[in-house]
């Protein structure tokens, strides 16, 4: 009879995940006992061969075992990974009423549903699936099965992204897994609005479905204002404030001529005017406030700053350099929208950051809120690090 493949950790190092958090490091590894293949469930222990959890081993990742089953006698199998997965979208349709057929949601969302290394994006009736862990990859096959039977969709398609597929060691690519997908873009609902999605080709997976609710959260303080949508992408802060949220204007800017052009089209479709200027972010104020230009309203949603810990410092410049040019452009009682998505910078950090922009920009803030994600990127408790976004709304003082 074959003994399932152990882990056995260090000394002093198994009290994280007694209290379920589902990485375990290279550095907490103190031995490996038999030859588990990336994707094999192993057992992991104590250093005096204490019995923690089950999980599925990856040799080549920083990340050796992600944690799925904390049961003895009960490790990952495919009856367990389709449970989890019928539990995550039943809370999203049912729990969270995102089942509206023509609208989009993320039904799993990794760590936060047990299904470590996986995330899946619905997009009306296609579904975009991504892998960040190589073990559970291997797995692919259930995933797929699973979510064709709950749902029906017209298709699942598979995303890669280079950064994970470098991290372990991993070759996948974007393809096509089951039915057929849109030859192009497509249209989804969010918020009483429609958006463009291109689910082959788009950045992440097709959306920032994250800011759904934070999109809508601004549109109380958008009547009649000016508006400012800085990295814009797709437009979704500045036309959402401009067709829910009463906006007066709206102005977009972004780096990348593509985003610029989709958020036109976006606009196009939702019968809203809007100017977008294709322009570095920091730059592009810069020239509109030469212009003397002034806002009501400034969104600043950028891309990750931070990819790693070793980032945060600068990440912290560029932050800083950012919201200083926003608040140069808002009138007296403005309101700035201000996000980052790098998960190694914490809100604590960020509204450090916003103190000092606030300061060098000689215009005192008050912080009205502090978001996260949208519900359906749902944060861990025994996992913290699912919770990534920062949302801030405030207002400039007028003291």
């Amino acid at each position: 009879m074959s003994v399932q493949p152990t882990v056995v950790l260090q000394q002093k190092k198994a009290r994280p995940f007694f209290g379920r958090h589902p990485w375990v490091f290279r550095g907490a590894v103190d031995k490996v006992i038999g030859d588990p293949a990336p994707g094999d469930a192993v057992r992991v222990v104590t250093f005096d061969k204490e019995f923690i959890a089950y999980g599925l081993y990856n040799p080549d990742s920083n990340i050796r075992v992600r944690l799925y089953s904390w049961e003895h006698g009960r490790p990952l199998d495919p009856q367990m990974i389709a449970r989890r997965i019928e539990s995550a979208v039943s809370a999203r349709h049912d729990g969270m009423g995102l089942a509206d057929p023509k609208g989009a949601c993320r039904l799993v969302y990794s760590e936060s549903d047990g299904l470590s290394g996986l995330v899946v994006d619905r997009y009306a009736d296609v579904i975009v699936v991504q892998f960040t862990s190589k073990a559970l990859a291997q797995h692919e096959s259930v995933v797929v099965e699973t979510l064709d039977r709950l749902l029906h969709p017209r298709a699942i398609v598979r995303r890669s992204d280079k950064a994970m597929n470098d991290l372990e060691k991993m070759a996948l690519d974007d393809a096509v897994l089951s039915g057929t997908p849109p030859t192009g873009p497509f249209t989804v609902a969010e918020n009483g609005l429609h958006w463009w999605v291109d689910a082959m080709s788009g950045q992440k997976t097709g959306l920032f479905l994250d800011q759904r609710d934070n999109r809508l959260a601004l549109c109380r303080y958008t009547p009649n204002k000016d508006v400012l949508d800085v990295c814009c992408y797709g437009g979704g802060f500045g036309i959402t404030a401009r067709k829910r949220g009463a906006a007066k204007s709206l102005t977009g800017i972004d780096a990348s001529g593509p985003a610029v052009a989709l958020a036109q089209r976006n606009a196009d479709l939702n019968d809203v005017t809007g100017e977008f200027i294709n322009q570095q972010a920091v730059p592009a104020m810069q020239d509109l406030a030469r212009e003397g230009r002034k806002f009501g309203v400034i969104v600043c949603d950028p891309p990750k700053f931070a990819k790693k810990a070793g980032d945060v410092d600068q990440a912290a410049k560029g932050y800083e350099w950012l919201n200083r040019a926003a608040l140069d452009l808002l009138n007296p009682g403005g309101i700035l929208c201000t996000c980052s998505c790098s998960g190694h910078v914490s809100m604590a950090d960020f509204l450090d950051i916003l103190a000092s922009a606030s300061q060098k920009a000689g215009k005192p803030i008050q912080i009205l809120e502090q978001r996260g994600q949208a519900i359906d990127h749902p944060v861990s408790a025994y996992c913290l690090e699912t919770g990534y976004l920062k949302c801030v709304i405030a207002r400039v003082a007028e003291f």
